[in-house]
């Protein structure tokens, strides 16, 4: 949910989805934020995003929510996780950044699972550079590429 504003952002996301990309197909896709929500409820402003985000998805994405509340692992345990992904799922892998007040009932429902990157609160703009550089770490560890140090 939502642009990512910043040009130092952009740039770095930029650059590590480029280089995702040379290991898995890959695709960054950005749901615009909702307009005029100052005065909206933050449940109100949830389903509203979560309806868009789920216009997005289709049957039979699986689905993993980037959620505070998830589980917490390690570069190298995402690295095994993404390994098993890639061997079972059959169709599109989906990681959802929600928007400033997290997800609604109704996007929660359909992800399967929901990873943390951070315990701590941080912008859909940081969240996306982080993921994706994590992304990007775990196709070179399961490679056997020294971007990554233990």
């Amino acid at each position: 949910m939502g642009r990512t504003t910043e040009a130092y952002y952009v740039a770095a996301i930029d650059e590590y989805v480029r280089r995702v990309k040379r290991y898995i197909a890959f695709d960054l896709e950005v749901i615009p934020e909702l307009k005029n929500t100052r005065n909206l409820p933050e449940e109100t402003q949830k389903e509203r995003e979560g309806e868009l985000i789920l216009k997005a998805l289709l049957p039979t994405d699986v689905v993993v929510l980037l959620d505070e509340r998830g589980q917490e692992p390690r570069s190298l345990e995402f690295a095994d996780y993404m390994r098993k992904k890639m061997n079972t799922v059959p169709r599109r892998l989906v990681f959802v950044v929600g928007g400033p007040y997290g997800f609604s009932r109704k996007v929660y429902a359909v992800a399967r699972e929901r990873l943390s990157l951070s315990r701590m609160t941080l912008s859909h703009q940081m969240i996306r550079l982080l993921f994706v550089e994590q992304l990007y770490r775990a196709m070179t560890i399961l490679n056997g590429e020294p971007y990554h140090h233990e």
